[in-house]
């Protein structure tokens, strides 16, 4: 019962004080889930990437599987009532009050304010991900060739075809190069 009230504390609190949405929240996620050893930077590393093949919002998925590894059914349930309940809570108060406070100085300084925050914040996740898909081993030890290229290459298709090709071709596409590279031995 214990760990339950843990998990919806934890995940209450990532998502009472992170803005920007999901990856904006990993940075948190990450330092909790460490701090707490509920699962390995590898295990949350493999499911970032399956919550963005799956449907629903990245935090949610992420929160709930979290909770499930950690304490089953009840664990998922209070990770996502944590993480979903801040923003409930602040959307309904925004809402009630949106007419009134809709043209304040304060409120666009705030939102001005939050803006560059959000966005070092999905860096500093971006960071923290691709170091442990590049370098599981640390920092001292040089990426493999191939899966660095694959990285590279993932990101030059993106850019290049992110208007014309559907994000689910992409995925796919990412998906069969990592099935094929893991047949090969390509990866550490």
């Amino acid at each position: 019962m214990i760990r339950i009230l843990e998990l919806f504390l934890t995940f209450f609190r990532i998502g009472l004080f992170t803005f920007g949405g999901g990856y904006a929240m990993l940075p948190m996620i990450q330092q909790e889930v460490v701090r707490h050893n509920w699962m390995s930077i590898e295990d949350l590393v493999n499911f970032i990437a399956v919550s963005e093949s799956t449907p629903g919002p990245f935090a949610i998925n992420v929160s709930t599987y979290i909770g499930a590894e950690t304490a089953g059914f009840a664990g998922a349930s209070a990770a996502t009532a944590g993480v979903v309940l801040p923003s409930f809570l602040v959307i309904s108060i925004v809402a009630a009050g949106y007419e009134r406070f809709r043209t304040s100085q304060t409120v666009s300084g705030v939102m001005s304010g939050l803006r560059p925050a959000v966005i070092g914040l999905i860096g500093a996740a971006l960071y923290s991900v691709g170091s442990a898909v590049l370098f599981p081993d640390g920092a001292s030890v040089r990426p493999g060739l191939f899966g660095f290229s694959l990285a590279i290459c993932g990101i030059v298709l993106f850019l290049r075809m992110k208007k014309q090709a559907h994000p689910i071709l992409l995925i796919l596409l990412s998906a069969v190069l990592g099935i094929v590279a893991g047949y090969a031995g390509l990866f550490g």
